[in-house]
């Protein structure tokens, strides 16, 4: 009854607490940069971070198993390792650019984690004889934390394709706007004219600093999504390979192909060609961040693909959603 209440009572501090952290976030991206809201927003993850990390410590000492057993522990798992990957550049008191994708990646998944989609998973039960095994800390803990980076990596790679694209969507936009316009009013001589007007009106106007700034961004976001997504790569590595080892001696069998290790070496293979891709410094940028774009939904399918379902030698989470 205690660790009961008390897992209750960390997990509605922590979603109220990172609530008020997306929003001290949302002012300083909307206003000009507030150090004193700055301050608030970073104490907020800590104080989250710590609630998270409580919950997971009570379900462990209560359950007496490691909190990754079915849907509902991963996705407080994963939402615990945003908050990490969040902690990493705070911890080094560098400036923390994964704040815009881990603070609401980490509110989304804890949010349908607690919310009543899943009510009858709050409640964990025995472990299965194949999930008794030291192994699931290793194995689970690992494709989990690959996961969450990958995730923050492809999002990020997917804020790059959004602001690479967004200029040239406008600049059809108001080019075919500006045709338009100029068709109605000028004769093929005027519009000549108007066109070599705005070209050297173009060349000598001010976007300069701005397009630099731009660039200046797009070459951030590449970075970091570089970083995080590599990060995210080894540890599915070693999610594999150790659950490759741990289905041995459950099941005599490396490898079963079964639907979740299936989309599992999708997944791995997805992000090495990203990271081959990356290599290659032609096509960095726009071209890999694509990839990226493509792991993200095929990370998602993975996650919860067997969990729908509920077919294969993984479906130990799987959940029935319930609607009031």
């Amino acid at each position: 009854m205690i660790f009961s209440t008390l897992e209750h009572i960390l997990t509605h501090i922590s979603f109220s607490t990172v609530s008020v952290v997306i929003t001290l976030h949302l002012i300083t991206l909307l206003v000009n940069e507030i150090v004193g809201l700055y301050n608030s927003f970073e104490k907020g993850m800590i104080i989250t971070f710590l609630c998270i990390t409580g919950l997971l410590v009570t379900r462990w000492i209560y359950w007496k198993h490691f909190p990754l057993s079915d849907l509902y522990e991963s996705l407080i798992f994963l939402s615990w390792s945003f908050y990490i990957i969040h902690m990493i550049p705070y911890l080094k008191k560098k400036k923390n650019y994964l704040s815009a994708i881990t603070a609401p990646s980490a509110i989304f998944t804890q949010g349908f984690a607690t919310s009543g989609l899943l009510t009858e998973m709050h409640q964990s039960a025995i472990l299965v004889p194949a999930l008794q095994s030291q192994w699931l800390m290793m194995h689970v803990s690992m494709m989990v934390l690959g996961y969450a980076a990958l995730l923050c990596g492809s999002l990020l790679s997917v804020a790059l394709l959004i602001i690479t694209f967004q200029k040239d969507i406008i600049r059809i936009f108001d080019k075919r706007k500006l045709l338009f316009l100029l068709n109605e009013s000028f004769f093929f001589g005027e519009i000549q004219y108007m066109n070599e007007k705005g070209n050297i009106l173009q060349s000598a106007s001010p976007f300069s600093v701005r397009n630099y700034y731009r660039s200046q961004l797009i070459e951030q976001l590449d970075h970091w999504s570089y970083r995080v997504i590599s990060l995210g790569f080894i540890f599915l590595t070693i999610g594999i390979l150790s659950g490759a080892v741990w289905a041995n001696e459950a099941w005599g069998s490396y490898w079963n192909w079964d639907p979740k290790e299936t989309w599992a070496f999708i997944t791995w293979t997805i992000f090495a060609i990203y990271l081959h891709i990356r290599t290659n410094t032609n096509l960095q940028g726009a071209n890999s961040a694509i990839v990226a774009f493509i792991g993200f939904l095929i990370i998602w399918i993975c996650y919860f693909g067997v969990n729908l379902l509920g077919i294969g030698l993984h479906s130990y989470g799987s959940f029935t959603l319930t609607l009031n």
